[in-house]
């Protein structure tokens, strides 16, 4: 079954949440180890540019933008996140989100996106490629997970659109 891709809407907070606390138990999604309020979640992204994917009226999937800088310079640059919940995973739900955030990063006037992922995360790394995304490098022993040392694969998707 495919999902809808919709806005996400403040009514969204807690499902949102859900699937977030999905993702950071893995170990590989985040360095986080517990999911913030929804209010402070919502202040640190991004208002534009927020999509949820919907099966069955339930919420399986976020991806959203946080700025990179609040330096003029850099408006048109956004770091994002993508979340798919445990059950959902495999079906094609994050290339949807991503290809979906990639179109309304654009009509945003976002020229760059930007994504740090674990090497470990296999499926995240590919699922990037395919969406355009390219690596940029590796910052080595950037920061602690559960006292572990992890590096983080730097990815970047430059429009072909905006900011031409």
């Amino acid at each position: 079954m495919s999902a809808r891709i919709r806005a996400m809407t403040q009514e969204d907070g807690e499902a949102v949440m859900a699937v977030y606390r999905e993702g950071i138990a893995t170990g590989h999604a985040t360095f986080e180890t517990g999911a913030p309020s929804w209010d402070d979640w919502d202040a640190a992204h991004i208002p534009t540019c927020r999509l949820v994917a919907e099966r069955a009226g339930r919420i399986v999937g976020f991806t959203a933008l946080t700025a990179v800088s609040r330096r003029q310079v850099y408006r048109g640059v956004g770091e994002l996140s993508i979340f798919v919940a445990a059950g959902a995973r495999g079906a094609g739900i994050g290339r949807a989100l991503l290809e979906a955030l990639v179109a309304a990063s654009e009509a945003e006037g976002y020229w760059t996106l930007q994504a740090g992922i674990f090497p470990e995360n296999e499926a995240s790394l590919a699922l990037h490629r395919a969406c355009g995304f390219r690596v940029v490098g590796t910052r080595e022993r950037i920061g602690q997970r559960d006292g572990a040392w992890r590096d983080v694969v730097l990815l970047e998707r430059r429009s072909t659109v905006a900011g031409r």
